[in-house]
């Protein structure tokens, strides 16, 4: 497969701060880290994670991503089955599989789980992928966007970016997030050492573009959603070739390392 492979000042600082404040509104409107109740996997579903000692071990285990990337060690065989049964939404409100989503004997899919609709580093994201979009297709690679919300936030970033919807989906109670077991928390969200890659000199301009038309009236109605955090995943078929965990806000996968993954497998 021929795939492809100023500092930071004030607005975005403003825009982090902004939402801190007008998100998560503490602690008059959003309860406790400790007290948010999270999302209660069905058995099927949990089944198929690593068995932790408790909630927040099975929230934050991290799974050790081998080198530039084959698979993960901390899922196991049967993910791609079990994560085939997970019902999402499109944009347009439908319900959806995940399994129908791409061809589930040899289709090659990227996975990018971002964060709430409302996070202005996931317009970032977005707007990067959707520039490599003509990349993933013209190699066969279907490209699939989940945020956290409901499908009208999702359309509200689709419109706004603008952002193709015929990618993106919405996962409003984060069940491909916690059968996941991606990271979440309010240190993850707001304080991990891996949030400040955001503020770099190199992702300046491109969050500037990406805010262009940024709203918040993105975020989640569900404010426990914006300590989520993201993943990126890829997929031939059933068959997980690769999975990363966001370590904070705005620390995603590069982009280099998916098109090589993807250039690796053979057609």
């Amino acid at each position: 497969m021929n795939l492809v492979s100023a500092s930071t000042q004030n607005p975005l600082r403003c825009a982090s701060l902004s939402i801190l404040s007008s998100s998560i509104n503490l602690p008059s409107h959003f309860p406790s880290p400790l007290l948010l109740k999270p999302y209660a996997p069905d058995s099927k579903l949990y089944s198929a994670k690593l068995a932790t000692t408790n909630g927040d071990a099975r929230r934050n285990f991290r799974s050790p991503v081998v080198a530039k990337a084959s698979i993960t060690s901390g899922y196991g065989p049967e993910i791609g089955e079990i994560l085939g049964d997970v019902r999402i939404f499109t944009a347009a409100g439908e319900p959806v599989l995940f399994k129908d989503l791409w061809d589930q004997t040899e289709g090659m899919a990227v996975v990018a789980l971002l964060r709430h609709f409302g996070c202005f580093c996931c317009w970032e994201l977005a707007s990067t992928l959707k520039e490599s979009k003509a990349r993933f297709d013209s190699s066969g690679v279907k490209l699939i966007a989940v945020g956290i919300g409901t499908p009208n936030k999702a359309r509200i970033l689709a419109e706004r970016l603008p952002f193709p919807m015929d990618c993106l989906y919405a996962d409003p109670d984060r069940k491909a997030y916690d059968l996941l077991g991606l990271y979440y928390g309010f240190g993850r969200t707001f304080f991990n050492p891996a949030s400040t890659k955001v503020f770099s000199k190199s992702r300046f301009s491109t969050l500037r573009e990406a805010m262009k038309n940024y709203t918040l009236e993105a975020t989640p109605d569900d404010r426990s959603s914006v300590l989520q955090q993201g993943g990126m995943l890829v997929f031939k078929g059933k068959q997980l070739l690769y999975a990363r965990k966001d370590e904070g806000t705005g620390d995603h996968a590069p982009l280099d390392e998916i098109y090589d993954v993807c250039c690796r497998v053979p057609t």
